[in-house]
């Protein structure tokens, strides 16, 4: 099973069984377990991972981290586990100080839904105070798939993660401090796009005025942003093989209208295939009939399809010969369930 699909099986399992999970001890065999698990870990081989794993802190001794993942006997991630409901806030310290007496160079904080990865790129062997990547089961995105991936055993490097941690914490912080400004715009972020656009006085009601302005222009900006990206990924190229009249293909693309499900399911499809082709080669057609997903712009290479505007709905996926068999949805996350067939696709013209 590929880590993308044991993530999502993991998130619709937490989905449904956190409500009766009672203690920090089921929220580790749980969600925690598994979660190491999908990082190629065995987690019943105590010498891979080590459960309650001692790490000594100044004249305390016998102080146990929760889990270590060790490679060749030395640790080289340490856990610390907390019940699902707790609050990480309050916990980072308790990891912080085995951080700093243990060999491992990444310690993960967790309550089984949130994971917080530390490591000491400020100062050696001292955690940092804050994380160089959070992943939330609760709304995670891909890029973040993507640089868990780096933690899998399969291509576990230390150089590697440590070189893009950096760049990973500051643009977390960055993102998080954009974000609480597009919320509600502090007085020095309104006064700088301001004094760009007015040259009168800043006064306070001015700059109240302001305020309002700022953050409503802002979210629009992005949602702009937004949707000419969707625009631009889902434009449709003249067929290469059966050149239609303009009158035709004007009034045919005037009927075509592309839903929100059609656009969920496409960024499905692409994150089953961003494994085994860059997703750069991956494109969408939209056509009356259906809405297809295709290997380089190319109607020869048909990936899959999908039947979404009767009343049932349809993922369409292609053989060998390119005899598309369709497959009830009862909804979009079912894609996920074809996920190697999908993929078997890709090798048909590769």
């Amino acid at each position: 099973m590929e880590m993308q699909t044991q993530l999502k099986a993991l998130q619709e399992r937490i989905a449904t069984l956190k409500d009766n999970i009672q203690t920090e001890e089921a929220t580790k065999n749980a969600f925690i377990l598994p979660f190491i698990q999908s990082l190629g870990y065995d987690v019943f081989n105590p010498l891979e991972v080590i459960p309650e794993f001692i790490s000594d802190v100044g004249i305390k001794k016998g102080e146990k981290v929760d889990f270590a993942i060790a490679k060749d006997g030395v640790p080289i991630i340490i856990i610390e586990c907390k019940h699902w409901k707790e609050n990480l806030n309050l916990h980072d310290t308790q990891l912080q100080r085995y951080f700093n007496v243990s060999k491992a160079k990444f310690g993960i904080l967790t309550n089984g839904i949130q994971y917080r990865f530390y490591t000491d790129l400020e100062k050696p062997n001292i955690m940092d105070t804050e994380p160089f990547l959070l992943f939330d089961f609760e709304n995670y995105k891909e890029h973040s798939v993507n640089e868990l991936c780096k933690f899998h055993k399969s291509a576990f490097d230390v150089d590697k993660i440590t070189n893009t941690a950096s760049l990973l914490k500051y643009s977390t912080a960055f993102k998080q401090l954009f974000q609480q400004e597009l919320n509600e715009p502090s007085e020095e972020f309104v006064k700088f796009f301001a004094k760009q656009i007015y040259s009168g006085r800043l006064t306070e009601k001015v700059l109240e005025q302001f305020n309002d302005i700022v953050k409503k222009s802002l979210q629009q900006s992005l949602k702009d942003i937004v949707s000419d990206r969707l625009t631009s990924a889902l434009k449709k190229e003249e067929d290469t093989t059966v050149q239609p009249e303009p009158d035709e293909l004007k009034e045919e693309e005037s009927k075509v209208v592309t839903t929100e499900e059609e656009i969920e399911g496409f960024h499905i499809v692409k994150s089953i295939l961003r494994e085994s082709v860059e997703i750069s080669r991956i494109y969408a057609r939209d056509t009356q009939s259906y809405f297809g997903v295709l290997l380089d712009d190319n109607n020869r290479k048909p990936l899959c399809r999908l039947h979404l505007n009767g009343g049932k709905k349809y993922l369409g996926i292609f053989d060998s010969n390119k005899k598309e068999t369709r497959v009830q949805l009862e909804v979009m996350d079912d894609i996920y369930k074809y996920a190697e067939q999908l993929k078997e696709t890709i090798g048909y013209y590769e």
